[in-house]
């Protein structure tokens, strides 16, 4: 029998902290002076008590560590619990959703996805507003972490592959791997702040760029207004993709910067792909909107580099309804989508490394076939790919796939057309946001899908951002078997 005591000792632990961050919109509610403060205080009151009471209730059974099978249960039980009560606040708050609606909503800041049920976001409280930038500010922190300590060594997904890059690699510069998370939560922060008093100098007000670079850095998207990024058109969409990048470049590299290797970004061949894939998509987005659309080519570029970075690196802001695009953009943006960023950053989908090991392994097995005698080993970053990334890689792309149709044929089951089951699965696996069509797609939301849809685009997204396998498991009778 699982002992479940150390999982519900820290998801108490990690509740009480969502009850404390409460605190912060309470206070812009009182700053405001509309009189909603009390519903983030008893919002508040209520998480802290239960998570305090929780891990309380459990601190007889910590030790020394996590066993495999605790491990995959509290990745996934923190993803569910969280947005439990991170709903609170969108139920009595002024919104008052009902549950179904609040759940997806903090379900989707936690998962930095940003696909929103919320309309007339320009006239809500400024506590609510930041509530949901710090829902998805905490869960991008969340999730590197999740990607560096408990991915790599549960083997979900190719993952395992960074288990010695993250920590023991780096044991010359740094020898303690929470030395290394302390210094990726300091950067995290830093990144952060830099990009609010960016966004200020470009002239938003001090609040606004404060929760537009908690949902920048965090590549969740949400924004302050119904017309997302596009209330701020020009020289702040250059420094949102900047900071986008930044984002969804693995935060690993940036502590081997700072501790020295200063060519340690360059020489990632995941961040040259990462890069050299944006640029060539802008390249061509421009060419074709100043070929089908009488746009300048400084509008071009920009609203090319914007929208593409934001939905490659799985934001999901939209600066514009490109929608009204015409059929390749549409459908270049379903498909960058699926590509998403880097492993080990806040960004979403199925990852650029994972494309390169596929590549790597499909020119192998090309040389294999024009050579049957030679040796050919698939190579990553110049080393060589052991087996068990590789069936881990190939198994994700499958059920990703599996899922991908799976999901897609569900919505259609609730009466969704096509286009908005397709492209809504897709962007709650691959934590996109925005969807395709007049529905879901950047001009629209998701308020107006039944109940059903709601909770099967929940599921979507939790366990697209745990990479899938690290929620699939738990539905097997072995694991629980133990």
């Amino acid at each position: 029998m699982m002992d479940l005591r150390p999982v519900g000792y820290v998801i108490g632990l990690l509740v009480a902290i969502l009850g404390a961050t409460m605190l912060l919109p309470m206070l812009a509610d009182i700053i405001e002076g509309r009189g909603e403060w009390n519903v983030f205080f008893e919002s508040g009151v209520i998480t802290i008590l239960t998570g305090v009471v929780l891990a309380m209730s459990c601190s007889n059974g910590v030790g020394e560590g996590l066993t495999i099978r605790q491990t995959f249960l509290l990745t996934t039980g923190v993803w569910v619990a969280l947005p439990l009560f991170g709903a609170i606040p969108f139920v009595f708050g002024e919104t008052e959703l009902r549950f179904v609606d609040a759940y997806f909503e903090a379900m989707s800041g936690l998962t930095t996805t940003g696909s929103t049920v919320i309309s007339g976001l320009d006239d809500l409280p400024r506590g609510l507003l930041l509530w949901r930038g710090l829902l998805q500010w905490l869960g991008g922190i969340g999730i590197i972490v999740v990607a560096m300590v408990f991915l790599p060594e549960l083997k979900v997904g190719g993952m395992q592959i960074f288990r010695s890059e993250g920590f023991e690699t780096m044991g010359k510069i740094l020898p303690r791997a929470q030395e290394i998370a302390g210094q990726i939560s300091l950067i995290y922060v830093f990144l952060t702040v830099a990009c609010a008093l960016v966004y200020a100098g470009l002239g938003m007000n001090f609040f606004d760029a404060v929760v537009h670079a908690f949902t920048t850095m965090s590549t969740g998207g949400f924004s302050n207004y119904d017309a997302s990024f596009g209330t701020f058109s020009g020289p702040a969409e250059y420094a949102a993709s900047i900071f986008m990048i930044l984002a969804a470049l693995p935060f690993v590299r940036y502590v081997q910067f700072i501790n020295g290797r200063t060519g340690s970004i360059l020489e990632d061949s995941q961040i040259r792909a990462f890069l050299a894939t944006i640029v060539v998509l802008v390249v061509i987005m421009a060419v074709f909107l100043t070929s089908v659309f009488p746009h300048h080519w400084e509008q071009a570029v920009r609203e090319s580099l914007f929208n593409i970075t934001s939905i490659i690196s799985g934001t999901g802001y939209a600066s514009v309804d490109y929608m009204t695009w015409g059929s390749f953009p549409i459908m270049m943006f379903f498909m960058i989508g699926l590509i998403g960023g880097c492993a080990g950053s806040t960004a979403c989908s199925i990852k650029i490394f994972r494309y390169q090991l596929l590549i790597a392994s499909i020119k192998a097995q090309i040389s294999r076939i024009r050579s049957p005698h030679g040796v050919f080993v698939p190579k990553y970053d110049g080393r060589a790919i052991s087996r068990d990334v590789l069936t881990s890689v190939m198994s994700f792309f499958m059920f990703f796939a599996l899922s991908l149709g799976a999901l897609s044929w569900a919505l259609a089951l609730t009466g969704l057309d096509f286009i908005t089951a397709v492209s809504g699965a897709a962007t709650a696996l691959a934590n996109v946001g925005p969807g395709l069509g007049d529905q879901i797609g950047p001009a629209g939301n998701f308020a107006g899908l039944n109940d059903t849809a709601k909770w099967l685009l929940t599921f979507g997204m939790l366990t697209g951002r745990l990479e899938l396998m690290a929620v699939y498991v738990l539905f097997t009778i072995r694991f629980w078997r133990g």
